[in-house]
């Protein structure tokens, strides 16, 4: 399956190296699992969202490399891809940006010309490519415009999807300058988080030169500064990572963190049996 990775500290600009490149089963070594994609989105000084993707693994990619070791900023979404639907391509790699934020998915819905018909043709502009995960991601961007607000549009886009069309999964992370959720769903695949709140007070983070719980370091000469690390898989063996429950919803707003469970069930739950040979070999 794919890999989602997101990290967040509030404000505080830092490198996300380590997580990237270093960890133990950083995404640069997930990416040898998944050769379809690399996407690296993150937040530029002027607040406007920056992704670069390409159509290869990420250990193949020198752009990748070099960015994660030199792009600095407070808000980090990163996606490796195994192709269930739309071929390996750029348009099909992720981070998506639409309005000013920035959105990764790891599943498969199924249904795509369904949700098209949901979209008007100015949603449907935002589109260039062809994965069920850009058509989610311009649906939850057309129920955010219509609500003004963005939980509440994320929230009711995924009830009307888990009513209407077959999920197998549907983990997601979406980020604004100063926001980012994370999305767990159903419990079909993991989504993991540490954040400062869940591990020991006065513990490092250390990005590029080793890890401790909850903090990531800004620079040599300034203090550690608290982050929140979203994973589809636990990056190291530190005992802080937390299993997000099947249907929460969490919300890291600077550095506050809060969980809602707002979603049933999926009405149309898929199955490993229901999937095509492509869709079961890129979600195993």
């Amino acid at each position: 399956m794919c890999r989602l990775f997101g990290m967040t500290t509030g404000g505080p600009r830092v490198r996300a190296t380590f997580w990237l490149l270093d960890a133990p089963d950083s995404l640069r070594a997930q990416s040898r699992r998944m050769p379809d994609g690399t996407g690296l989105g993150w937040f530029s000084l002027g607040e406007e969202p920056v992704r670069d993707r390409a159509p290869v693994a990420a250990f193949r990619d020198a752009d990748f490399n070099a960015e994660a070791r030199h792009v600095v900023s407070h808000t980090f979404i990163s996606h490796v891809r195994y192709a269930s639907t739309g071929a390996p391509d750029v348009h099909n790699s992720h981070p998506f940006v639409m309005d000013d934020r920035l959105f990764a998915h790891n599943g498969v819905v199924r249904g795509v010309d369904v949700l098209d018909s949901w979209l008007t043709d100015v949603d449907r502009a935002l589109i260039q490519g062809q994965t069920d995960s850009e058509f989610v991601f311009a649906y939850i961007t057309a129920e955010i415009r219509r609500r003004g607000d963005t939980a509440s549009g994320l929230i009711a886009a995924v009830r009307r999807i888990a009513a209407e069309l077959p999920i197998f999964a549907l983990n997601i992370l979406l980020a604004e300058s100063g926001r980012l959720w994370a999305l767990r769903y159903p419990d079909t695949h993991e989504l993991w988080v540490t954040t400062p709140h869940l591990t020991e007070p006065g513990a490092e983070h250390h990005l590029g030169a080793g890890r401790e719980q909850g903090r990531v370091k800004v620079a040599a000469h300034r203090e550690p500064t608290p982050a929140c690390v979203l994973a589809s898989e636990r990056l190291d063996d530190d005992p802080g990572w937390r299993l997000l429950d099947a249907g929460e919803l969490l919300l890291v707003d600077g550095m506050e963190a809060s969980s809602l469970f707002p979603f049933d069930a999926p009405a149309h739950p898929l199955t490993a049996a229901d999937l095509s040979e492509a869709e079961s070999t890129s979600q195993a």
